[in-house]
């Protein structure tokens, strides 16, 4: 069955930086667009970021256009999130999500950032 695992979260000041990973099994990654999604307390879920099957092609929410990176592995079927110069508005829960009907999710990962 399909499963995606997010790590990489946690606690950080502001300014500093954390890397997301996703972990996918369960089905062929290479054939599917993957996405970063985030949910602060109280806010409806938005898209953060999102790359293409080979990699090639990304596109990110304007917030955080500059600041975060993402990035895939095919071989080893995971999918990242590089985030540097973290503010406080970018503390959330940040899922993995692969589309789909309905689209899959991961459990989410707790970004906190805060001095």
């Amino acid at each position: 069955q399909v499963q995606l695992v997010e790590s990489g979260g946690g606690l950080v000041q502001p300014g500093g930086s954390l890397r997301l990973s996703c972990a996918a099994s369960g089905f062929t990654f290479s054939r599917y667009g993957m996405s970063w999604y985030r949910q602060a307390p109280g806010k409806e879920r938005e898209l953060v970021a999102t790359i293409s099957i080979t990699g090639d092609s990304t596109n990110y929410v304007d917030s955080v256009k500059g600041r975060f990176t993402i990035s895939r592995n095919n071989g080893k079927n995971t999918v990242d999130l590089e985030m540097t110069s973290l503010k406080p508005e970018d503390t959330a829960v940040y899922y993995c999500r692969r589309p789909g009907i309905p689209p899959y999710w991961g459990q989410g990962t707790q970004v906190t950032v805060s001095s």
